[in-house]
């Protein structure tokens, strides 16, 4: 339901993304961080996107944000932000979406943050860019933001340099710059990444918190299914600049069929698991995306891999789920797929046996 503070303004999704395109020149050729993505998002939800480093998740929100590089950058497909198209937006007309509109907390606090000015300073200046107030009013703003995520002695810390914070007082403060100007969507690039497990959850809660109080849309990237599973909406899985599934969250957990998906899953440590337990791996690495192997991007590290998934590359299939698509031609938990892991398991067994009858006969 929408929320009526909204009733007046644009009633479709607040963000579309459609076959998105976003290639980098270099020496070696061109470079397919994202190839064609396309997924919508309401107003006030949550959409989670996972991939390995390198997938194209970060190029993608920074794609969508209009914060990439010019020069040797080529941009296609639309990406509409209630309503208005912005993929061909400059920057200095994109200046009216950052802050206000859309807004964007990073991996690191510490890079993020200007290490030489002041936080209060850092704060007050995007409530001035978008605001029409005065300094002294400014900085009460920035007071309350910082008591709104959980700051203690919120007036002393405006006087304080990065450095002296901790690095969970630092992404809350990144935090409160990213929703000092009240934005509709906020992107959260790995915002746990640098911090430690219990501080990651704080972290994660004050932005469920934040986005709750303020009817806020987020896109949540990460690299770990465990980030989203409770905290997603939707959840989009990258693979090599492309999505290669997209459910509800909790479509997603009870009927996974892309394979990458389930290598992404069982790679997650375990609670239960006894302690030096080793922890599954995708074997082999991501692909060169300026010379992509044919085929499925995933099938040289694919269990389930056949001679058709070398030749063709699977279009996005929807199951029988609403809202769940998958790129697979022996998808997970399927009569096709389970014959297709069966297949590799005994040809699997076939080479150990030939390698063992082989050194046999050596010895």
């Amino acid at each position: 339901m929408t929320d009526a503070r909204f009733a007046a303004e644009y009633e479709g999704p607040l963000l579309e993304v459609s076959d998105v395109k976003t290639y980098f020149e270099t020496d070696r050729g061109l470079v397919r961080s994202v190839d064609g993505v396309s997924f919508t998002l309401e107003r006030g939800k949550t959409i989670g996107i996972v991939g390995e480093s390198g997938c194209g998740k970060t190029v993608l929100s920074r794609s969508i944000m209009g914060l990439l590089p010019r020069r040797g950058l080529v941009r296609q497909g639309s990406i509409r932000f209630e309503g208005n198209e912005l993929i061909h937006l400059t920057p200095k007309e994109m200046r009216a979406y950052w802050g206000s509109q859309l807004a964007m907390i990073f991996q690191d606090p510490m890079t993020s943050l200007n290490p030489v000015m002041k936080i209060g300073k850092q704060i007050t200046e995007s409530i001035r860019e978008h605001l029409d107030v005065d300094k002294d009013f400014a900085y009460e703003l920035a007071e309350n933001l910082l008591r709104s995520v959980r700051i203690p002695e919120p007036a002393r810390r405006l006087r304080e340099y990065p450095h002296q914070l901790s690095g969970g007082m630092r992404q809350r403060v990144c935090i409160a710059v990213a929703l000092a100007a009240g934005p509709k969507l906020l992107f959260a690039d790995e915002p746990t990444t640098a911090l430690d497990v219990t501080v990651q959850a704080q972290v994660l809660d004050l932005m469920a918190q934040q986005q709750s109080e303020r009817f806020m849309a987020m896109v949540l990237i990460t690299h770990d299914l465990g980030v989203v599973a409770g905290r997603a909406d939707e959840i989009a899985v990258m693979y090599a600049g492309r999505i290669v599934e997209k459910a509800p969250t909790s479509v997603l957990f009870r009927d996974m069929k892309m394979p990458y998906t389930q290598a992404l899953l069982s790679s997650i440590p375990k609670l239960a698991d006894e302690s030096h337990v080793r922890l599954a791996t995708i074997p082999g690495r991501p692909p060169d995306l300026v010379n992509p192997p044919k085929g499925c991007k995933f099938a040289p590290r694919c269990a389930y891999v056949q001679d058709r998934c070398k030749e063709e590359e699977p279009p996005l299939t929807p199951s029988t789920s609403p809202g769940h698509e998958f790129r697979c031609w022996f998808p997970v938990g399927t009569p096709e797929g389970e014959a297709a892991l069966e297949r590799n398991k005994q040809k699997g067994l076939r080479a150990t046996e030939a390698l063992v009858a082989a050194d046999t006969v050596e010895t």
